[in-house]
């Protein structure tokens, strides 16, 4: 078999590989509040499969839990995965709904997109963002991932993680950030409770950023400030800065933290 016969293959190999994701997605999605629980004949009704295919990725979602199957003759339900995932999801735009108003008060008083982000493992996830209204202006868009050790919004999270230094090394990798060197720059972040970037992610954009935390005294996500250099130099990011602190106490204070001291202050 000649290499570029091989090459034809492997890319057929992914090509399918492709499809059988969005045919799975298409029988998820064929289960609704009032279908919550169907055949493999009443789904095959609803998807453009084969019966042979059907099963095959039938089993396949039983096997990681997005499927269960109850009965006789056999029916299937979403499963613990689903729920998992919606629980996920859900959380997230409670917390947007919460931290609204305190976004809209930043985003009011800098004229600048205002973001919030929640960590996920080694990313950040953007769940709330308020573009900057200016022609000028630096946004991502909710649904935004990006390593959690790159990035002013990134690294206000990360500080207060206490992750180990192996999780550390996990993080960075791939990167190009020294493992050492990002240590330093999270301790001077846990000192002075803040985090910034300059021209980090994108050329001439500055960010700054905060963290904020839970009734439990852990942190649950951060948020951030970005704009052109050209609008955000020394003495407007220290005023940004100081907004940003005062109103990570109050989304602190409505997530639960209490009457205690943050970190960010």
């Amino acid at each position: 078999m000649s290499s570029s016969r091989g090459v034809v293959v492997a890319t057929t190999d992914k090509n399918e590989n492709v499809r059988a994701v969005g045919r799975a997605l298409e029988i998820l999605l064929a289960f609704t509040a009032q279908d919550f629980e169907l055949s493999a004949s009443e789904l095959l009704k609803r998807v453009d499969l084969s019966r042979p295919t059907l099963y095959r990725l039938l089993y396949t979602l039983q096997e990681h839990g997005f499927l269960i199957s109850v009965g006789e003759p056999q029916r299937f339900r979403l499963g613990a995965s689903v729920a998992r995932l919606a629980h996920v999801w859900t959380s997230s735009l409670d917390l947007a709904a919460v931290a609204e108003p305190v976004l809209r008060r930043i985003w009011r008083a800098t004229g600048e997109t205002v973001a919030m982000f929640l960590p996920q493992r080694e990313l950040r996830l953007c769940v709330a963002e308020l573009p900057s209204p200016q022609p000028l202006n630096f946004k991502r868009g909710v649904g935004y991932t990006e390593r959690i050790v790159r990035g002013a919004t990134g690294r206000a999270i990360l500080a207060y993680m206490g992750a180990t230094a192996e999780e550390m090394s996990s993080y960075a990798k791939g990167t190009g950030i020294n493992p050492k060197e990002l240590e330093v720059e999270l301790a001077r972040t846990r000192k002075r409770g803040w985090a910034s970037s300059h021209s980090e992610l994108i050329p001439g954009a500055v960010a700054v950023a905060v963290p904020f935390f839970d009734r439990n005294a852990a942190v649950a996500g951060s948020i951030g400030v970005f704009g052109p250099e050209v609008r955000l130099g020394a003495e407007r990011l220290k005023q940004i800065t100081k907004l940003l602190q005062e109103e990570s106490k109050n989304l602190s204070a409505m997530l639960g933290y209490g009457s205690k001291e943050t970190n960010a202050a």
